[in-house]
């Protein structure tokens, strides 16, 4: 699969403030990525980087294997964590004028306005000034203002912030469909529920560098901790930890001579806690360093 975007030994310093150091990953066309860390990490310094709101102090920002120009943004779709739009604006209005900033023509910006907004059950505060919506309806409006000109790359920034769990499903499956119909999509939460769900692959930040990259099914794999969940023919179920050296072929002969089973499957850990692990360990290693 191709990179519609590469990060390449990027590194910024603010000062005496390392943000990044030798960053790199790849987004390839057609998926969501996760890009975490806990706050401070370095996410926004490499989203401004790659929004080119700033400029890295060595390494490249490649798209589509080319260094990014200043051209280029017209390619991109960005969704900040801290919103703004003109308040005192009318929703149509509103969305209009920023499509027309992303090159769209009058009408082509009407019909995939209206689109939108019915999509996302807006069409009758269309006339409405957005001071008069819900944070959770303007959200909606920003999010239509940043995809409506179908642009190939979609950052999202802590998107579902501010959202209900109803309409934090509705985004979601949008997003999914963004993916589905080709665009590149970097996805930067806290939410790690939502990164097990529409993401395949991450990076984690902490403390400006890379310390965990990689597929989130593999990922999840690769700190399994061998725990299980048995389930009995009467209904109940509990955790069993899989001794060191025995086969599960062996446990599970172990167990049926103990119990009517009725199943018995593999809990992997998720990705809140690789999260923790992950964050706990690079601290650790960068108190002894």
């Amino acid at each position: 699969m191709s990179s519609f975007i590469e990060v390449a030994d990027v590194s910024k310093r603010y000062g005496n403030h390392v943000a990044l150091s030798h960053v790199n990953l790849k987004v390839p066309d057609g998926s969501i990525y996760g890009l975490l860390g806990p706050n401070g990490s370095g996410k926004t310094s490499l989203i401004r980087i790659i929004n080119r709101i700033t400029h890295a102090d060595s390494g490249n920002v490649l798209m589509h294997g080319r260094p990014m120009t200043d051209d280029d943004i017209r390619h991109i779709g960005y969704l900040p964590e801290e919103r703004g739009l003109y308040k005192k604006m009318k929703v149509q209005d509103e969305i209009v004028y920023l499509a027309r900033l992303r090159g769209l023509s009058r009408h082509d910006a009407i019909v995939r306005m209206k689109e939108w907004l019915e999509r996302f059950d807006l069409g009758n505060w269309r006339d409405k000034k957005v001071e008069q919506l819900s944070k959770g309806m303007a959200q909606k409006v920003q999010f239509i203002a940043t995809v409506i000109h179908r642009p190939p790359l979609l950052i999202f920034d802590e998107p579902f912030s501010g959202f209900d769990p109803v309409n934090a499903e509705q985004l979601k499956r949008e997003i999914i469909r963004l993916k589905d119909e080709g665009a590149a999509i970097l996805f930067s939460t806290h939410n790690m529920s939502s990164v097990e769900e529409i993401c395949q692959e991450i990076t984690l930040i902490n403390h400006s560098e890379v310390v965990l990259q990689g597929r989130v099914d593999e990922i999840r794999h690769k700190y399994r901790t061998h725990q299980f969940r048995v389930l009995l023919e009467d209904g109940q179920e509990f955790d069993y930890q899989l001794p060191k050296g025995m086969s599960i072929h062996d446990a599970i002969a172990q167990l049926n001579a103990q119990y009517p089973l009725a199943g018995f499957h593999e809990v992997l850990p998720t990705m809140q806690q690789i999260f923790m692990q992950a964050v706990g360990a690079a601290d650790k290693l960068k108190v002894n360093s």
